[in-house]
């Protein structure tokens, strides 16, 4: 017989001891009795090395410590030799049936081999380097459709299935059986690993699990652990022989049990208010805390009560058996009322061992008189007693360990605590109760655990005395927390036809939503403040003119800031009109988008200079004309040029300066060769269309007609440029209606040359232009809008007036760290926070501090003023694991390797786009175009063009980082976590052109996973909206910008600040560090409250920090 503890951690996972290694896994092995104990973090890579380097393979699977390493120590078996398996935990956090599900598997693998190729597949998804335990945004039936895959003689069991916040039947996170959380996979699940809060009988109780294998396991973060709760296994010493026991239960005797009330989970309550409740006393108050009014944590006995279709005290039949046990060094000290922890208890614990052999032993086998002639009475009494159940148990609750006593005071105070067997026994027989019942609020603080007096607490008597508030008809806000007010903000001002969902009909739109989606205006223009329903007006108005007035869809266009906002319109629209052909036919787009498909379609032959082209082209220019300014400021002088956006004029008879000269030479010379090569930049493609629009507007005009732009809408009118002004009134020339709709105070492209004046000019020129505005909000809670309607009323135009449409929300935080550091550090652990923590530990440490339920990643969003901040933070949330995706046009793209990789890509999807191809030529292999070139372009683009519309970006630029020896170059790795989003290389190449700020995406690891925290820019986040958002680096010279190079704006910067606060639906947190920037002085006292940031130690020691090494 054996006895096995497959579930272990190495010093590599957090908040694990530094002994967590081979060396003393395999003594405490010895010390304990144990023969077959799991290795523990087969993913991290310094950690198989470690494993690699210490233990040799026995030839069944299984390991053992190599000699050199073994400690000899004299409390340790010298004839034992513990064997190793290769063992790992997941931890999955993902997003499943709207709920954020988090949940651990236990993996058991037959060799390191397999270990290595697992590991492989897995950092492909996620971090595997930062936490021995990786924590990753993947699928529980993904994990184990992959270890089936990969590897058929793996084993997989769902790990602690009861803890609350990650297991599969957790309370907070996990799912209400086996299918819903594998699916057609379910029935590869052969057993269950029970957990410390939870014993056999209590699994017994749900029906559901009697088809699986129950194990034991202690999930040891410190090798003095180990077989905490354990495996009884009658089995030869093999991989083959240890995966049947578990799968089938052949050789598998029993389990060694923790008492399951010692589980720091086992019944619910709150450990702050220092109050541990029965189920059933829960379900009197709701679940809610009578003392603080927060949600209690559910602790496992009450989520098996839930799910249990049996009744307390059934016996499942031919059930194996179970032994339940205390640690030895718990014994002795309750024997001498000294903690398990003391010198003195430690030195007794050794001699036992050193005179009697394995700890397992001492519990279970020998003699109790063998024992009593080498400890004494007490020790020797209470292994007595544990072997006999007779133990009084005060349960755990809210992540605080229950206690086992197996002495009275009275015991122990009799003659120094050697008192006689008679009298012991008889007092036993009178104490022991198998459960002692949780006393009221506070007898069960940290620091004061007291026992109760044998009878459980009434709250009906506790409320009528006065002494606990009654909190059992707690108001529905407290009660659902805040998964309540999405109800709101989801319907209100937003019926059916736009949500398509049925609860919403029941909602109207508002007085001036109906007049802005009615309007039969030639001329219409909505002003809508965020989160006043402006999206959902402007598809709705579409809707009303395809459905109400009959307008085809032919005649209809619809101008968005961005692809994914004309994505997102299509889709509003394809909702309500069902699958027919007139969603198709609506022409929905951004300027350029629209731009390009009309130069098209009038057979104008171009390819388009993207960034990367015109940048390379820029820069030649500046050097040959020795200009001095970057590369960016010459291409937005050259912009704001053509497009009209400022005034630029050559004017030789007032003697034009040398600078000058060198601008109008620089401007030609760029032109010219974009001409050459049949090239056009995105302003040339509005240019253009606008020279076709205006080629036929004389002809729209005569016949009233003005084709697909008939009925055109604009929307972000507010940030279009006066060159797209000019095209929008071509395009309209001769049509029906012309509606556009924006916010003059979130116009924040001024320095893009984009007009915020584009709403009086619209006035002046069409004076019977029918203005309406929307003031309603329905996103933002009050407190959020309190303090953005303060910050914008500083700008010219007096008190801005928003209606908060949504209930009473928390304060904006305000908070403050020390440095730039600590400010990232904050930004990570709070996004833990309100994931409820994403390790066991913090969310023992932080779930009951928060109200309601944990968010999802997908849910929060970090914003910042220049893309260069995320690289803090990316660190941060990559080292602790937390899935993020950046969204925006980042710095990265501008890197010569990957300018280069794009234009090659660009020149095989585009044959015709010779400057693609000359512009590769010259950033890939530093060579101009030539016959003597030729070959080097032709031999790699023959390798490639096959693969254009066949396999994914992804795979490609697998292949082209290793013909160019490319795999540790940053920026290239980040072109390939932006390819992960799209299923072509075409599909790619055209979103890296036409694409603008949120339209672009990376993810943060190899593979996308949709449960993502996303990090934009503020100016990325327009038309974009969060449960919670984070405003990170609010301090001076940051918000608002402030730099040598870039004049700022205040008006805009406040503006563009503005546009970030009202992104935020529920929570709003804006941190900042050294000194504060301006605009938090504009928010009211009222509105927000103000915190510190807590400080970091800086551990020093040469090993990578995480942020446990900071929260210490």
């Amino acid at each position: 017989m054996y006895i096995a503890d497959l579930h272990i951690h190495s010093r590599y996972s957090r908040a694990t001891s530094k002994d967590c290694t081979p060396e003393y896994l395999d003594l405490w092995a010895r010390r304990k009795g144990i023969g077959i104990v799991g290795s523990g973090d087969f993913t991290h890579p310094a950690w198989r090395e470690e494993l690699a380097e210490k233990l040799e393979p026995v030839g069944n699977g299984l390991y053992v410590l190599k000699k050199e390493y073994r400690i000899e120590d004299n409390t340790a078996a010298d004839t034992m030799q513990p064997h190793f398996v290769i063992t790992g935990e997941i931890s999955s956090i993902y997003k499943k049936y709207d709920r954020v599900r988090k949940v651990h598997s236990l993996i058991l693998l037959p060799g390191l081999e397999e270990a290595e190729m697992i590991s492989r597949k897995l950092e492909a998804i996620g971090n595997i380097h930062s936490d021995g335990r990786p924590i990753l945004g993947l699928d529980c039936h993904d994990l184990l459709e992959i270890l089936l895959e990969m590897c058929p003689e793996s084993v997989y069991v769902p790990a602690h299935i009861w803890t609350p916040h990650f297991s599969l039947f957790g309370a907070f996170s996990g799912f209400d059986s086996v299918e819903e959380c594998y699916g057609d996979l379910s029935g590869h699940i052969h057993a269950m690993e029970t957990g410390l809060s939870s014993d056999p009988p209590m699994n017994w109780r749900v029906s559901a699990l009697d088809g699986y294998q129950l194990i034991s396991n202690s999930d040891a973060h410190s090798p003095a652990k180990l077989g905490r709760e354990a495996n009884l296994l009658d089995i030869g010493l093999s991989y083959e022989e240890l995966k049947e026991a578990i799968q089938t239960g052949n050789g598998l005797k029993g389990t060694i049990e923790f008492f399951p009330e010692e589980g720091k989970y086992h019944y619910d309550g709150h450990r702050k208010c220092g109050l541990c409740l029965a189920p059933v006393e829960t379900e009197r108050y709701h679940g809610i805390c009578p003392v603080c009014g927060r949600k209690l944590t559910i602790g496992v006995s009450h989520r098996v009560e839930q799910l249990a279709d049996r009744p307390e005290g059934y016996r499942k039949e031919q059930a194996a058996g179970f032994e339940s046990l205390v640690p030895l060094p718990e014994i002795i000290g309750a024997s001498v009322g000294l903690s398990s922890a003391s010198a003195r208890v430690e030195r007794e614990y050794r001699n036992l061992l050193q005179k009697l052999g394995p700890e397992f032993s001492i519990l279970r086998e020998i003699p109790l008189e063998e024992i009593r002639s080498v400890s004494g009475i007490l020790i020797s009494e209470g292994i007595g007693r544990l072997r006999k159940g007779q133990v009084t148990r005060l349960p755990g609750f809210d992540g605080e360990y229950g206690i086992i006593r197996l002495f009275t005071q009275g015991e122990l105070d009799h003659l120094e605590g050697q008192m006689s067997l008679f009298d012991m026994s008889e007092t036993a027989s009178n104490e022991m109760k198998s459960v002692q019942s949780p006393g009221r609020a506070g007898e069960r603080g940290r620091n004061s655990r007291q026992e109760s007096e044998g009878q459980s607490y009434d709250p009906d008597e506790g409320i009528k005395s006065g002494k606990i508030p009654d909190f059992r008809q707690p108001s529905e806000q407290l009660r659902t927390g805040a998964s309540n007010l999405a109800k709101n903000e989801k319907t209100a001002g937003f019926p059916a036809e736009i949500l398509g969902t049925a609860d919403a009909q029941k909602y109207t739109w508002n007085e001036n939503q109906r007049r802005a989606i009615e309007s039969i205006d030639r001329v219409t223009a909505v002003t809508a403040g965020p989160g006043t329903g402006k999206t959902g007006t402007l598809a709705a108005h579409i809707l009303h003119l395809l459905e109400n007035r009959r307008v085809k869809p032919s005649c209809i266009t619809a101008v968005t800031f961005t692809n994914q906002a004309a994505g997102e319109m299509r889709e509003r629209v394809r909702r309500q009109l069902g699958k027919g052909t007139a969603a198709k036919k609506l022409q929905i787009g951004t300027f350029h988008s629209i731009a390009w498909k009309i130069l098209k379609e009038n057979g104008v032959e171009f390819t388009l200079a993207g960034d990367s082209e015109t940048r390379d082209l820029a820069g030649r220019i500046i050097k040959v004309y020795g200009l001095e300014m970057t590369v960016f400021r010459l291409l937005t002088w050259i912009s704001n040029y053509k497009t009209g956006s400022r005034t630029f004029a050559f004017d030789v008879t007032a003697g034009e300066s040398e600078h000058d000269a060198k601008l109008r030479n620089a401007f030609q010379v760029y032109q010219s060769t974009l001409k050459d090569w049949n090239a056009l930049d995105f302003d040339d493609l509005l240019l253009e269309a606008l020279r076709i629009a205006r080629d036929r507007a004389e002809e729209n005009r005569k016949n009233m007609d003005a084709g697909q732009f008939s009925y055109l809408m604009v929307d972000e009118f507010q940030d279009i440029s006066p060159l797209q002004y000019e095209l929008m009134k071509a395009w309209n020339e001769g049509g029906k209606e012309l509606f556009v709709i924006g916010d003059q105070d979130q116009a924040i492209y001024g320095f893009r040359g984009a007009d915020a004046g584009c709403f009086q000019r619209l006035s002046e020129e069409f004076p019977q232009t029918c203005r309406i505005t929307l003031e309603e909000n329905y996103r933002s809670a009050p407190q959020i809008l309190t303090a953005a309607s303060e910050v914008i009323s500083h700008n010219p135009g007096g008190k801005r007036q928003l209606r908060a449409s949504r209930p009473e929300g928390v304060p904006v935080r305000i908070v403050e760290a020390d440095s730039e550091m600590s400010e990232a550090i904050f930004t990570a652990k709070e996004i833990n926070r309100l994931a409820g923590g994403i390790g066991m530990l913090e969310a023992q440490e932080i779930f009951p501090e928060r109200e309601g339920r944990a968010r999802g990643f997908e849910e929060i969003s970090v914003l910042y003023r220049t893309r260069r901040q995320a690289d803090l933070l990316e660190s941060c949330l990559k080292k602790e694991g937390i899935p993020y995706v950046v969204a925006g046009r980042d710095d990265f793209l501008m890197e010569p390797a990957v300018r280069g990789t794009v234009s090659f890509f660009k020149s095989l999807v585009q044959p015709d786009n010779l400057l693609a191809g000359q512009t590769a030529l010259k950033l890939l292999w530093d060579l101009d175009a030539g016959d003597m070139t030729k070959s080097i372009y032709q031999n790699m683009a023959d390798k490639y063009r096959p693969f254009m519309k066949k396999k994914k970006p992804q795979k490609i630029l697998d292949e082209w980082m290793k013909d160019l020896n490319l795999e540790k170059n940053k920026g290239i790795g980040k072109l390939y976590r932006t390819a992960v989003f799209y299923q072509t290389m075409p599909e790619f190449t055209e979103a890296l052109d036409l694409g603008v700020e949120s339209d672009l995406k990376r993810c943060g690891e190899k593979r996308y996973t949709s449960g993502a925290v996303t990090l934009m820019t503020l100016h990325g986040s327009k038309g974009l909206e969060f449960p919670v958002v984070m405003i990170y680096g609010a301090r001076k010279g940051m918000i608002p910008f402030e730099s040598e190079k870039y004049s700022s704006y205040e008006e805009e910067e406040r503006r563009l600040f503005y546009v970030g606060l009202t992104r935020a639906k529920e929570e709003l947190i804006l941190t900042t560090s050294k000194e504060e920037s301006s605009f938090l002085k504009e928010i009211p006292a009222e509105a927000a409250s103000r915190e510190k940031a807590r400080s970091h130690k800086n551990m020093g020691n040469g090993r990578q920090m995480s942020l446990f090494d900071f929260m210490k």
